[in-house]
């Protein structure tokens, strides 16, 4: 498996509050997390910080022998979701801070995904794209309760607004996702810095392009800055094919 890894202030912030990053364990397992902190003034990017450097640091101790991947990650997300709010509760500045986060455990060419939040992961392969998560959105709230479709959620001035998120809660529970590699496909982990201006299309275009994944990592990111960059933008990208460099 290969991969990238990029992240980018955008054209329009000062501060990323992006976190992201790739794991890799000897016995050949791993961990793609993608965080995005929330809170602006009130350390979002605190809480992206705390909920990568927490992940790196349990993923180190996992025995996997010993405890289900759905049950570790559950686990982990519970405890970064209580170290967070901790760090908002006795920290001045830090008040009410909390993090997308999503996280993607792969052995071989299968995988679990766990997911708080809007930042999202698509699956591509050569036949098309698909989103794999659902966001913990006010306007997917809409959406199912019939209020307006997905077309008006896409311009509805609310659509920032998470319903879901780690380190404002209580107790947290993550969504699941069983996943699985097929033939030359790719894992498109991201935030919605990136998929806020970029359409599915054309996502898949760039990414059966001929480039090497990190040149089309680069142009995911380029490109989303060229159509406004409001946001910070960041993104993993796995893929399975071999011809990858």
């Amino acid at each position: 498996m290969k991969f990238d890894v990029k992240t980018d202030v955008g054209m329009k912030r000062i501060v990323n509050e992006d976190r992201v990053d790739v794991f890799v364990r000897p016995d050949g397992r791993i961990l793609a997390v993608v965080a995005d902190g929330m809170g602006g003034h009130k350390a979002g990017d605190v809480a992206s910080e705390i909920a990568i450097t927490e992940f790196e640091k349990y993923f180190a101790a996992y025995n996997p022998s010993i405890v289900k991947a759905k049950d570790w990650l559950t686990y982990t997300f519970q405890s970064i979701n209580q170290t967070i709010a901790k760090h908002s509760a006795i920290t001045p500045g830090c008040e009410g801070m909390g993090t997308t986060l999503i996280a993607g455990l792969f052995e071989g060419y299968r995988g679990i995904i766990a997911h708080v939040g809007d930042s999202r992961v698509y699956q591509a392969s050569p036949n098309g794209i698909r989103q794999i998560t659902r966001d913990h959105s006010f306007v997917n709230v809409l959406i199912d309760s019939g209020e307006i479709t997905e077309e008006q959620a896409k311009t509805h001035p609310k659509k920032n607004v998470l319903m879901k998120a780690v380190g404002t809660e209580i107790s947290i529970q993550p969504d699941f996702y069983e996943v699985e590699f097929q033939p030359n496909s790719y894992f498109l982990f991201c935030t919605d810095g990136l998929s806020n201006k970029l359409s599915e299309p054309f996502i898949h275009t760039i990414l059966y392009s001929d480039q090497t994944i990190q040149e089309k990592g680069t142009v995911l990111v380029d490109e989303a800055n060229l159509t406004g960059g409001e946001d910070n933008i960041s993104l993993i990208l796995l893929s399975n094919n071999d011809e990858e460099v």
